[in-house]
């Protein structure tokens, strides 16, 4: 054997340190060359930012100065909330850090039941399972749901989420025309009427901050027998009379068989969950591998989550200024000349979109040198190829800050040249 076989770095990498023939990586060619000329222009990488510090849910220490978050999807300001914290540092000092092990084996504390009861209280339902992600739980339930010879439709801009469990179920795949009503019934309307049919909704589109027409399409899934799961991943908190999500606020609660969604926006955590009323829902815990074979979320955080699930039952007046924070900061966006995602505020997701990359990270920047950070967002995240800024509202942002925001707005997209 050659000194050169020997040495772990020369194997891997081949002569001085190039890849090697067939070399897997070498599909993100375009990809890495398109970064790397975006990066010599100067301008930071939107997607490596680092937050030094954490000072509230509206602002942080990021390059050593303090900048206004418009770009957490922190809507309802719980991460830093009183009650919140100290449920998770209880936890911490009685259960330990960590459960090591699978919900069905060791991995069920007290507290993960506690965070179910929660759930249940919350939506109203009788069955309620934790995830230790919010992608775990569309990609358990949706391949656990549907498999080979059944049907999932669902809209084209669905979350990645939501199509990662497609193809771990395999079932058929059957996409609509994002928010159509009417290519929704007549897709619907082409598949054997015996076939097992899940149709998937989402409530608020993470993207552009718009929502479903759920009144609409529910009534067209129950009218061709398909059983619906809604996505209420950005619609929990602030949505409907009790917070539940678009589903809640479109009146189709009884029509819904399973609400999948996640801690980690506005519960101010992480984790994700499914409820549900179906008698059966229980045979999930034995069936579903993404819960099986996956260690379970320790104990700080689904006390963390509880906590902040039974204060959100009691945030009337957190969302009512989150929609106030909203509609504002929508219009003023409009009034300075910018191109948003949708022709009124939506919901706490306001889209600002760009004709090119360079726009967009360019106005990115400046707001970040001015102090605010929002997220870029690029193809393939983005849907029909568009680069735009998302800003993501939170209810502790207060009426001073989003002023500044506005302000800052300004500033940069002027500098950019991208608005009058």
């Amino acid at each position: 054997m050659s000194d050169a076989a020997t040495t772990p770095d020369a194997v891997r990498l081949g002569d001085e340190g190039t890849p090697p023939a067939g070399d897997l990586l070498s599909k993100f060619d375009a990809l890495i060359a398109e970064r790397q000329a975006l990066l010599d222009t100067g301008v930071r990488d939107p997607y490596a930012i680092v937050m030094e510090e954490v000072l509230s849910p509206t602002a942080a220490i990021i390059s050593g100065r303090e900048t206004i978050l418009l770009g957490t999807y922190n809507y309802m300001g719980m991460t830093f909330d009183p009650d919140v914290v100290a449920a998770g540092k209880q936890a911490l000092d009685e259960f330990g850090a960590g459960t090591t092990g699978s919900r069905v084996l060791n991995g069920t504390y007290q507290g993960h039941r506690e965070c179910e009861d929660a759930l249940k209280e919350f939506y109203g339902t009788s069955s309620a399972i934790v995830f230790s992600t919010g992608y775990q739980a569309n990609l358990g339930v949706i391949s656990t749901l549907a498999g080979k010879g059944d049907y999932i439709i669902l809209d084209a801009d669905s979350h990645a989420s939501i199509y990662d469990g497609c193809w771990l179920g395999n079932a058929e795949v059957v996409r609509f025309r994002h928010n159509s009503v009417e290519d929704l019934d007549k897709r619907l309307g082409r598949l054997p009427r015996e076939a097992g049919k899940l149709v998937i909704l989402e409530g608020v589109y993470s993207m552009l901050g718009d929502i479903a027409p759920l009144k609409e399409m529910v009534a067209v899934a129950k009218k061709h027998g398909c059983m619906i799961l809604c996505d209420e991943a950005h619609g929990m908190g602030f949505f409907g009379e009790h917070g539940r999500g678009v589903f809640e606020e479109a009146g189709v609660s009884d029509d819904i068989d399973f609400v999948v969604g996640t801690f980690s926006k506005s519960v101010g955590t992480v984790g994700g969950f499914c409820v549900s009323n179906h008698p059966k829902f229980e045979v999930l815990r034995l069936v579903c591998r993404p819960y099986v074979f996956t260690a379970s979320l320790p104990p700080s955080v689904v006390a963390t989550a509880a906590a902040s699930i039974r204060k959100l039952m009691h945030a009337g007046e957190k969302r009512a200024h989150l929609w106030k924070n909203s509609r504002r900061l929508h219009q003023g966006l409009r009034d300075l000349g910018y191109t948003l995602g949708t022709p009124t505020a939506q919901s706490a997701i306001i889209a600002v979109i760009f004709p090119d990359q360079e726009t967009a990270v360019g106005v990115w920047q400046a707001l970040l040198e001015l102090g605010l950070y929002v997220n870029m967002a690029r193809p393939p995240a983005t849907p029909a190829g568009m680069f735009l800024l998302r800003c993501s509202l939170c209810a502790a942002h207060t009426d001073e800050q989003v002023g500044q925001i506005l302000e800052m707005f300004a500033t940069a997209g002027r500098a950019v040249g991208c608005i009058a």
